[in-house]
């Protein structure tokens, strides 16, 4: 996976794919959710994210009570251990992860607590989720991060 080339394209159609974006959350697509997940599918059966991980190595997911009480069942803590180290509230009074990359990425991209992970890192890049015209603008985000979402956005434009 080569993310310069990635970072370098996502820029280049940084101001297309916010039009784009825009133009897609002013009109009403009948079909959107539909073309997102089928897009989402071709692309991902042929995408290894563990040759990549960026979206581990950048960025953080929202941590909920749920995830929190899961993680800190995992390492038998209590939660507020596990939110003391790990965690810290974010400008939107999320909890996310104090640091990138994940303290939970190894070196190989494997997730040491991958049966446990926050359910925000389950549904990433949450382009084949359903009313995904209520996520425009945090797929537009994800096209910074994750070629696989550059890649859909691309196919997406050629749909609709």
């Amino acid at each position: 996976m080569d993310l310069v080339k990635h970072n370098q394209k996502a820029q280049a159609l940084k101001k297309e794919n916010r039009i784009f974006f825009d133009k897609l959350k002013r009109l009403t697509y009948k079909n959107l959710d539909t073309y997102f997940q089928e897009v989402h599918e071709e692309v991902f059966e042929k995408t290894d994210c563990l040759s990549c991980a960026n979206c581990c190595k950048t960025t953080s997911p929202i941590f909920y009570n749920r995830d929190i009480e899961r993680l800190a069942k995992h390492f038998k803590i209590k939660p507020g251990d596990f939110i003391e180290r790990y965690l810290k509230i974010d400008e939107d009074k999320d909890y996310v992860l104090r640091q990138a990359p994940c303290p939970f990425l190894g070196a190989d991209n494997y997730c040491s607590v991958y049966e446990d992970r926050p359910n925000a890192c389950r549904e990433y890049p949450h382009t084949d989720r359903k009313r995904i015209s209520q996520l425009l603008d945090l797929t537009y985000k994800n096209t910074f991060v994750c070629p696989a979402v550059l890649e859909i956005t691309e196919k997406i434009k050629k749909i609709v």
